[in-house]
């Protein structure tokens, strides 16, 4: 009879470990998932904003932006935007971008991510701040 009771505790000893086991994989995966989600966005802001770099040195009669980013649109840029307007956004499979400001001598591209990494209901979110030979992204959501 005890013998018995020795496996039985054997087996819901396995069961809990088992299960112990699953909950932190689930976890790691979630993280997993929200770092790399955000690494794509930073990487996509990145090609963006070399993209613009490039579009503000070209002079306007050859369809640049002739030194200042006051016009900068995503379209002017050669990302397509939906809606086709100036605060138009560009989505990719790692997110949705959106300039949110521009003056002549800088913007700001917002990118926001599939993934919700900290579990608030809000995916990750960067800014990223484009100057002439400058960029500067700021996380403000993981």
């Amino acid at each position: 009879f005890i013998v018995g009771q020795q496996q039985l505790l054997l087996i819901v000893l396995s069961v809990i470990i088992v299960g112990i086991s699953v909950v932190v994989g689930i976890q790691t995966f979630s993280s997993s998932a929200a770092a790399a989600n955000q690494d794509a966005v930073v990487a996509d802001l990145t090609k963006m904003g070399s993209d613009a770099q490039g579009w503000y040195r070209k002079p306007n009669m050859l369809g640049g932006g002739g030194s200042s980013f006051g016009n900068t649109t995503l379209t002017l840029l050669g990302y397509p935007t939906t809606p086709a307007d100036v605060a138009g956004s560009y989505a990719t499979s790692n997110g949705d971008y959106t300039i949110t400001s521009r003056s002549g001598s800088d913007f700001v591209i917002q990118g926001i991510g599939k993934e919700d990494g900290d579990g608030d209901g809000t995916p990750v979110t960067v800014d990223m701040t484009v100057q002439p030979n400058n960029v500067v992204f700021n996380v403000s959501n993981r």
